[in-house]
């Protein structure tokens, strides 16, 4: 009996024994592979992100390239060193252009050179034919060692960190090269040899004492690693975790999952990459005149579409544009939407219009005349049916942007000054602003009939636009009460959810074949000259 008593409980221990090792070993083993699995997650990630980020600014590079190429103005000429100064400073990615002639360099941005300085050294050329030296010294600054673009007579250059400016943790280390092998930069101190032993895994995986992602595409490479003991050290707190509390530790697993999965871009990265991928796309707000009830044109909103179909409202990314400057490549991006979508109903309907907000900088450098000159060179859509509005804060700059405006005007668009009386305007400041409207702002319109202390402004906004012969459009009319104010009062044009949301390009199209089968076309409007 006694022997039989040690076997049950020889046999009770051992089963004990392995009913409780065995969930731990195996919730140990499923958090071992579920961690080494969001590692690599992360590092593949973070690969996508390097090579989006080093295609767009050799993008970006490249644009400038072609941009300074195709300009017919005398090499070396102020006007040829002003035009490269102007791209360098408009081009977020190129901090210097140079101009060469026989192999020599002749003038940069900076202005005209001295001395016998030779083209460099080729290191590599990129699939799409730019001549790349991943390594040289400004020749006029003499500042740190930038990397070389060259195409046809010109090259412009980059600080190698601008390939690699992405958000990466403390302890992963990236390598992005070209698929030679040959080193375009890096962050956090990347093992260049052990990046070289894996650019053609195009995979993730563990090799000796590190976790490696490789990411390949257009002849460029990002290989991202982290020491695998970094792992190591973070599932030792979960398995301590393990044997009290199994089903929490699951939950919190899943939790991990869950929140490094939701972990995005930084803002800036993921706007840059946004435009990169040319998500922006286009809604029109019809605008029709309020005696009539004849459409004649519509306001370009620009939409934020990611690629799950998700909408970003824009006020979560325009003032982070307009901070950053990326506001100037989401502004074209908007042009070559009412050209893709609205091309063909803009040639049939020579009295329609469509309106393109400007951004402060776009205003101040006078940049967007030459872009939209440039853009409709290839339509047969007339400057007439271009209109741009600018709110007051692009303003702040008077002089540039009179000029801008004024040019504009010449040029035969019609300028509008947007969300009136919400800024810093006056009687005195408008009038100093070559214009031909006024959009009265919706907080305005929203107070007619209302007996508030602010409704009588409204007034005072459309005597003002008629004093300075300016003809008005009033935004955000949404009930006939305020159409019918506003017809009383004089307001030439209106736009709001009363007489149509904002369209996508095909919706829109329709509502104006049917707007013109009811009323037939639109009487162009006459600007008024200022």
């Amino acid at each position: 009996m006694h022997a039989r008593r040690s076997r049950v409980i020889a046999l009770s221990v051992v089963l004990a024994t392995v009913g409780a090792l065995a969930p731990l070993a195996l919730m140990g083993y499923v958090s071992w592979k579920r961690a080494i699995e969001k590692e690599l997650g992360v590092l593949d990630r973070a690969g996508d992100e390097a090579i989006a980020r080093a295609q767009f600014t050799f993008s970006d590079a490249r644009k400038a390239l072609v941009d300074i190429e195709a300009s017919d103005v005398a090499r070396c000429s102020p006007e040829h060193i002003a035009l490269m100064r102007m791209l360098t400073i408009n081009t977020t990615s190129v901090e210097e252009i140079g101009y060469f002639e026989d192999g020599k360099l002749r003038c940069t941005s900076w202005g005209p050179t001295e001395g016998d300085i030779g083209k460099a050294h080729v290191d590599y050329v990129t699939p799409d034919g730019m001549e790349v030296t991943l390594r040289i010294r400004p020749a006029v600054t003499r500042g740190k060692p930038m990397l070389g673009l060259h195409l046809g007579s010109h090259n412009v250059l980059v600080t190698p960190s601008r390939f690699v400016d992405i958000g990466l943790g403390p302890d992963l280390s990236l390598a992005l090269t070209n698929s030679e092998g040959q080193l375009i930069d890096g962050r956090n101190g990347p093992d260049v040899v052990f990046a070289r032993s894996h650019l053609q895994d195009d995979t993730h995986g563990i090799d000796g004492s590190e976790m490696f992602a490789t990411v390949a595409q257009d002849g460029l490479v990002a290989v991202v690693t982290e020491p695998v003991t970094n792992v190591y050290e973070r599932l030792r707190g979960e398995l301590l975790l393990l044997l009290p509390v199994g089903l929490f530790i699951a939950a919190f697993i899943v939790a991990i999952v869950v929140f490094f999965s939701r972990r995005r871009l930084s803002p800036r990265g993921e706007l840059e990459i946004g435009i990169h991928r040319r998500e922006f796309i286009v809604h029109y707000q019809p605008i029709v005149e309020l005696s009539t009830g004849v459409r004649v044109g519509a306001e370009a909103l620009v939409r934020w579409r990611w690629p799950s179909g998700t909408m970003v409202r824009p006020d979560l990314f325009i003032p982070l544009a307009e901070e950053t400057g990326l506001i100037v490549a989401i502004t074209d991006q908007v042009v070559d939407g009412v050209i893709r979508d609205l091309r063909s109903t803009l040639e049939q309907d020579r009295t329609l219009h469509v309106a393109i907000n400007i951004s402060a900088e776009d205003i101040k450098t006078g940049r967007f005349l030459d872009m939209v000159a440039v853009k409709l060179q290839k339509t047969e859509i007339r400057n007439e049916q271009i209109w741009f509005e600018a709110t007051e804060r692009g303003f702040i700059d008077i002089d540039a942007a009179r000029v801008s405006l004024d040019t504009a005007r010449k040029a035969g668009h019609s300028v509008a000054i947007d969300d009136f009386g919400t800024g810093y305007s006056s009687l005195q400041y408008l009038q100093g602003l070559p214009m031909d409207a006024l959009k009265i702002d919706k907080s305005f319109i929203d107070t007619i009939g209302k007996g508030t202390a602010t409704s009588s402004v409204t007034s005072h906004i459309i005597e003002m636009a008629k004093e300075l012969g300016l003809f008005t459009v009033a935004e955000g009319v949404e009930t006939e009460e305020q159409a019918n104010y506003l017809r009383e009062h004089g307001v030439t044009f209106g736009q709001g959810w009363l007489f149509s949301k904002p369209l996508t390009a095909g919706e829109f199209i329709k509502f104006h074949a049917a707007s013109a089968a009811k009323h037939g076309r639109a009487a162009e409007v006459i600007r008024v000259a200022a």
